[in-house]
């Protein structure tokens, strides 16, 4: 299933002059990190960062994530010991999360909004009993990648900020930079927009060295106290649990089947025996895969009728 591409946006440059004097700050590897957020009693940013900085540190022994890094590491030809492999796993598990589709539900859209994620978190401020049948939010590609690139800030990873691979299309990068050898912009397509399922994380369909400098997003769209309804903020977490630590391949597939569902190419049911479907077809594959493509299935199968 492949996206038509977005209308060209007259105000496009108009909104990149808006990002850049609140993020053009060129990545330097002597920068202190960003401080540790703290955690806090309250449904809020500051508890959402720290809560998935905890999951992170779960997942780093899934089978997803592991697979996920050595295929990394290969394709870049990196010594595993040259790159930070928590960091690795909160950039993939945000990627994830805030992906069109993905595991927060957010949806696509033409909005003609800011690269910022302002509007995304105004709408999640009204979401009070959210299901796996409908999108949390919707929002255009920057909206998106400006999301990823805002969580990936708040929880101390260095860098991330966005890249323009065409006039109307926004991507975020994230730029590594090993202990020794060359640095690496890791392109994080958070729509599926110009590209095929077979591209995922690290999609090599954009070159991100088109763009002179990836300017590190450190503008902050919403203060830490910034607070999320209680059954969303259950919602995102229980999300992370169900999935997050199954294989690349798996989750771009449920988020193939969840964006169906969304435009309704696809009924909930469909949606559930293909999942089943594919989950029989791993045999015994990987505990994580398994689970996941259950959870699915269960997911589309206990949510309110349409």
């Amino acid at each position: 299933m492949k996206r038509m591409p977005p209308k060209r946006r007259t105000g496009l440059l108009v909104g990149l002059l808006f990002l850049l004097p609140a993020s053009a700050n060129v990545y330097c590897q002597e920068r202190k990190p960003s401080a540790a957020v703290s955690s806090t009693s309250a449904d809020d940013v500051a508890k959402l960062v720290s809560q998935l900085r905890g999951k992170a540190k779960a997942l780093e022994n899934s089978s997803g994530m592991r697979q996920g890094f050595e295929t990394f590491t290969a394709a870049h030809k990196l010594a595993p010991e040259n790159v930070r492999y928590s960091d690795y796993v909160l950039v993939r598990l945000l990627f994830e999360a805030t992906r069109d589709a993905g595991l927060w539900n957010l949806h696509w859209a033409i909005t003609d909004q800011p690269p910022n994620s302002d509007r995304i978190w105004k709408q999640w401020k009204g979401v009070r009993k959210p299901n796996p049948l409908e999108s949390t939010a919707t929002a255009e590609c920057d909206e998106l990648s400006a999301l990823f690139a805002f969580l990936v800030e708040r929880a101390g990873v260095k860098t991330a900020g966005l890249l323009w691979p065409a006039a109307n299309h926004t991507v975020a990068v994230w730029v590594v930079r090993p202990t020794t050898g060359v640095v690496v912009r890791v392109v994080v397509p958070t729509t599926q927009i110009f590209l095929e399922e077979t591209d995922r994380f690290d999609t090599k369909k954009f070159d991100p060295w088109r763009q002179k400098t990836i300017y590190e997003y450190t503008r902050r769209d919403v203060p830490d106290s910034f607070e999320l309804p209680k059954p969303l903020f259950d919602f995102f977490l229980q999300q992370v649990d169900k999935y997050a630590g199954a294989s690349d391949t798996t989750l771009q597939s449920l988020r193939y089947l969840r964006e169906g569902v969304f435009l309704r190419t696809w009924t909930p049911e469909q949606a559930a025996r293909e999942a089943l479907k594919r989950r029989e077809a791993l045999g015994s594959g990987p505990a994580e895969d398994l689970a996941a493509l259950q959870n699915f299935a269960q997911d589309m199968r206990s949510g309110p009728s349409r």
